[in-house]
């Protein structure tokens, strides 16, 4: 955004031990002079004020091992692995986080610093209890590789043999083994720096330094939103995903249970990693081909229940603004000048947009309601606000109930007998599944929430090589869905793909006609906020799927629709303070709001590692597929509105939708009893 919005407050919550150590690297250091000339094993290279070693050292190539360190983190340098050489310096130093301040020298891997490495790594492995070949991250753990790099064949400072903690497994969503931390505090500083929800912090001193909740408490009981940004940083297994693959099995094996799977866009486009390929190639269609073949009864695509959102939540923001109109005409009628001059007042409400009256307040901005860590997250931080989030179920919740309902119906299925299964890219998908409030059809909507990784583990399992499936199309009734579900994968597509939609239904125009190939730039790409506004200039008839509840839309003639999107919770917390403020955002519409970086193909069950470059790839992924589909806009899903008219007969918002689509929040707070 051009005027980027500053944070409230101290920039950051994180304790000081957590924040960013090195000089600021000057964007104009060139012209200012400040280039310096260091030399790493030999070669030259001239870099800014204040890079690191590290950086520098990548720069040129060369590789040093890292463990505490992370692209997206600030730096801590705690685990000394990448330890060097600098001339002058009597101690070997962290590369890092040294920043470059003069001219040095600086060497990587000699005797000393290769034997410095091969200890540190001995006093590690001497804390870490547990056997690699039964760990979730064996074959894919930092530290077991540069135990292997490093040569170590033996445990030259003893090891573990019982375990030092308890296993935390209170949460639906993640699982807790500090018995396999390596104190190197990236979940501190993911928690704490990234996400600023602050639930993980490094306690006590010397040998009694451990990761923990406030007061030691169970995940279940603190305010963790299960977002899973901690289990993609950590190196090694301390943190993993609550793992449903076993049942998920059990259910396929038993003859009397009808399997389904709806399959998220995102981990389409992540899961190739898993199997060796490079980020961003897509497996859509060679997916649900290995899910049969895994033995899934039926493969469905959840981009199916994205249309069906963007239909839902759409209609909800339309009535929304209507009834603040509504409430700003009834103000300006009991108003004596508004009487006087009917007609400039009214043209003033309309075409100053800000449907937003204080007085007769209409709960606006509406939140988007996808992101389950962003749902939590509000529940514990802004309870106050929950009323601002749609009442529209996610994409997965919303297939559920379809699945045990209409699909049961059509297929004369007993419900009983239908086991859903989503594979999405969230660990928090695993406690929103498991909410009591999701089984307004009778029955849970989701029964299993699998990640990108667990999926990838029961593919190999039945000795599937993926990249080489042949392709395949999702099953009826649902089929394939549109390329607006597609780019809910990526931060700003429910927003894109809510304007493609809503700018037809009102204008009666192509979006075309706005943005070139539907492409809606202005919310599109990783800053951390964005903000657009959409002028309404003509209207045209009111779309027959919602002509029960508008009669016209002369009202919204003229207006602005004022949108704006924030992805990452320390980004949606900057926007909720701005809101709290009377800010800028605060005249907003319609806000997405997700909760991992990147938005869903960042999230927290997506395959490892994770960086800025692997999430712009799995983006391009994501916006060629949207590209490749012949129907781009989900209010022309024809599968869709066939579910209107033989299931969902009453239209959006209307009575079987709000009971079987529609869901309500839980104001928990952020203080522990």
């Amino acid at each position: 955004m051009s005027d980027e919005l500053l944070p409230h407050g101290h920039p950051t919550r994180a304790p000081a031990s957590q924040r960013g150590r090195t000089a600021e690297v000057l964007e104009h250091a060139k012209a200012l002079g400040k280039q310096i000339e260091v030399t790493i094993d030999g070669r030259a290279i001239t870099v800014p004020l204040g890079t690191t070693i590290l950086e520098s050292a990548q720069q040129l190539g060369i590789r040093i091992p890292t463990l505490c360190y992370h692209q997206d983190l600030c730096l801590a340098g705690v685990c000394r692995i990448c330890v060097v050489e600098v001339e002058g310096q009597r101690a070997l130093q962290a590369s890092c986080s040294y920043p470059i301040t003069a001219p040095i020298h600086v060497k990587t891997h000699t005797p000393a610093v290769r034997k410095a490495r091969r200890h540190i790594l001995d006093l590690m492995l001497a804390n870490h209890y547990g056997e690699c070949y039964t760990c979730n991250r064996n074959g894919n753990c930092e530290l077991q590789s540069l135990a292997e790099e490093y040569g170590v064949d033996y445990f030259r400072f003893g090891r573990m043999e019982k375990p030092r903690y308890e296993i935390d497994l209170s949460s639906h969503a993640l699982v807790r083994d500090m018995n396999k931390c390596v104190l190197c505090r990236r979940c501190v500083r993911t928690c704490i720096d990234l996400q600023e929800v602050g639930v993980l912090e490094a306690i006590d001193r010397g040998n009694r330094i451990k990761i923990a909740t406030f007061g030691d408490k169970p995940l279940s009981d603190v305010v963790c939103i299960n977002c899973g940004q901690c289990i993609n940083r950590c190196p090694t297994g301390a943190l993993r995903a609550n793992d449903n693959t076993d049942e998920v099995w059990q259910a396929i094996d038993d003859p009397t249970k009808h399997v389904v799977i709806q399959t998220a866009p995102s981990p389409r486009a992540g899961i190739g990693e898993c199997f060796g390929l490079p980020p961003g190639q897509p497996m859509t269609f060679r997916m649900n081909t290995a899910l049969r073949y895994c033995g899934f009864d039926k493969v469905f695509d959840t981009n199916f229940a994205a249309d069906l959102t963007i239909i839902e939540e759409g209609t909800e923001l339309l009535l929304r603004l209507k009834a603040a109109m509504a409430n700003d005409e009834c103000r300006m009628m009991n108003d004596e000048s508004a009487l006087q001059h009917p007609e400039r007042s009214q043209s003033q409400s309309i075409h100053n947009s800000s449907f937003i009256n204080h007085n007769f307040p209409v709960p606006l901005p509406q939140f988007t309601s996808c992101s389950p860590g962003w749902v939590k997250f509000a529940e514990h931080f802004y309870p106050e606000y929950l009323d601002h989030v749609s009442t529209c179920k996610s994409p997965q919740q919303m297939f559920g109930a379809l699945l045990k309902t209409f699909y049961a119906e059509k297929t004369g299925v007993n419900p009983r007998d239908i086991v859903t299964v989503a594979l999405m890219p969230c660990s928090a998908k695993k406690f929103e599944c498991n909410r009591p409030e999701m089984c307004a059809s009778g029955y849970k909507d989701i029964d299993y929430g699998l990640t990108t990784r667990e999926l990838a583990k029961m593919i190999r399992e039945v000795g599937v090589d993926l990249p080489n499936m042949p392709k395949s199309d999702f099953d009826d009734p649902f089929g394939t869905a549109t390329g607006s579900g597609v780019i809910f994968g990526v931060t700003g597509g429910v927003m894109e793909s809510a304007i493609r939609t809503v700018f037809e239904l009102v204008t009666g125009k192509k979006v075309e006609n706005l943005f070139d190939h539907a492409e809606v730039v202005p919310v599109r790409g990783f800053e951390g906020i964005r903000y657009a506004e959409l002028p309404i200039v003509e209207v045209g008839p009111v779309p027959a799927i919602i002509s029960h509840l508008f009669k016209d839309w002369n009202w919204l003639k003229g207006a602005t629709l004022k949108v704006a999107v924030a992805h990452g919770t320390a980004n949606a917390k900057r926007v909720m303070e701005d809101i709290k403020a009377g800010g800028k955002f605060s005249e907003c519409h319609f806000i997405e709001f997700m909760a991992c970086p990147g938005g869903c193909l960042g999230g927290g069950g997506q395959p490892i590692p994770t960086s800025p470059e692997i999430r712009a790839a799995r983006a391009k992924a994501i916006y060629d597929e949207d590209r490749s589909y012949t129907i781009r806009k989900s209010h022309e899903n024809p599968a869709l509105l066939q579910v209107y008219a033989d299931f969902l007969t009453d239209g959006p918002c209307g009575h079987r939708s709000h009971k079987l689509l529609h869901t309500h929040y839980t104001p928990r707070g952020k203080y522990i009893a």
